[in-house]
């Protein structure tokens, strides 16, 4: 853990995606949540609103409506980056980045083929590196439903 507090839970699963919901939605009610995130029950979006709110990382306000308090956002969100109403991985840009250079190189080795081998041992490794961890990263937010 870097600098995250250490009497506060990691936010990840579907409690992840109850925050970033209220982060892109605004103040919704529990069956909002429910519906939106497609949980069987409104039960168990009430559990997982429950920890972000225990946590500290969201409200109700009078209306019983659940809020994501601004402040936590970089907290939770590290490693991710907002693009309009998508949070994706930082590193989903450098992976983008490489992978296009990597093809542009493995296409210039074929002129020069001394060349090819260690292109290739170097590029499919950083390739396979940066894909790992977006991967990795991604899976920590579980909104791929």
């Amino acid at each position: 853990m870097t600098t995250r507090d250490q009497t506060r839970p990691e936010i990840r699963g579907n409690t992840l995606r109850a925050y970033v919901y209220l982060l892109r939605s605004g103040a919704s009610e529990l069956r909002d949540v429910q519906r939106a995130l497609g949980f069987s029950s409104p039960s168990l979006a009430s559990y997982h609103l429950g920890k972000l709110v225990a946590a500290g990382y969201a409200s109700q306000d009078e209306h019983g409506r659940y809020v994501a308090i601004q402040d936590a956002a970089n907290e939770i969100l590290e490693g991710y980056t907002k693009l309009g109403g998508f949070v994706v991985p930082q590193l989903f840009f450098f992976a983008i980045l490489f992978t296009i250079v990597v093809g542009f190189f493995a296409f210039m080795a074929l002129v020069y083929q001394a060349y090819i081998p260690l292109l290739v041992g170097a590029s499919v490794a950083m390739v396979m590196v940066f894909w790992y961890e977006v991967a990795r990263v991604w899976r920590r937010l579980a909104s791929w439903k």
